[in-house]
């Protein structure tokens, strides 16, 4: 399944789990150069956030695998295990 849209849509995006729960915004992508592929999204942490508070994360921003989301519309949906997993 490929997940296609603008970079320039993708700025401040919010980012939430696949349950709803709020993560952060969406500050930054890291691609793979020569494939194109993004591989990394950097994001903004919502310290006031359950799971953030239940991932017990103590940096403003994190690291989150592509591979971990599921959808990317309005708000990018990234999977909780994987979350939970780090």
């Amino acid at each position: 399944m490929y997940k296609y849209t603008i970079a320039r849509q993708l700025a401040t995006k919010r980012v939430i789990t696949n349950r709803g729960d709020e993560v952060g915004k969406l500050i930054d992508l890291m691609v793979n150069e020569r494939t194109g592929e993004i591989e990394k999204l950097l994001i903004e942490l919502d310290k006031e956030s359950k799971i953030v508070k239940k991932i017990n994360a103590h940096d403003k921003m994190i690291e989150v695998s592509y591979s971990a989301v599921t959808a990317v519309s309005d708000v990018f949906i990234v999977d909780e295990r994987e979350l939970l997993a780090r």
